[in-house]
């Protein structure tokens, strides 16, 4: 059962890591985070040690969060929370 719920969690946080990486792409934030975040993504699917994913998402989070208040339509509050709880997930 846990190891069930865990998939779910990883799943949840893979759909949230893409629906991340899709918007940083399309507004153009940053040049190099869309890639270190999908490098921290398939890294952690291998080993299990979120210490890149954590930081990469915050960054992520950040940069949304700064476009957020600029452009408020731009980003959604739910892609704001799920990128919260991937880096709380841990």
């Amino acid at each position: 059962m846990i190891k069930i719920m865990k998939a779910m969690n990883e799943e949840k946080m893979e759909k949230t890591v893409l629906q991340t990486l899709e918007k940083l792409e399309k507004l153009g934030l940053d040049e190099t985070l869309p890639a270190e975040l999908s490098w921290c993504w398939n890294s952690f699917v291998a080993d299990k040690n979120p210490v890149g994913l954590i930081e990469k998402s915050q960054k992520a989070h950040a940069l949304l969060s700064e476009k957020k208040a600029v452009q408020p339509r731009a980003v959604s509050q739910k892609l704001l929370d799920d990128l919260e709880k991937v880096t709380r997930a841990f």
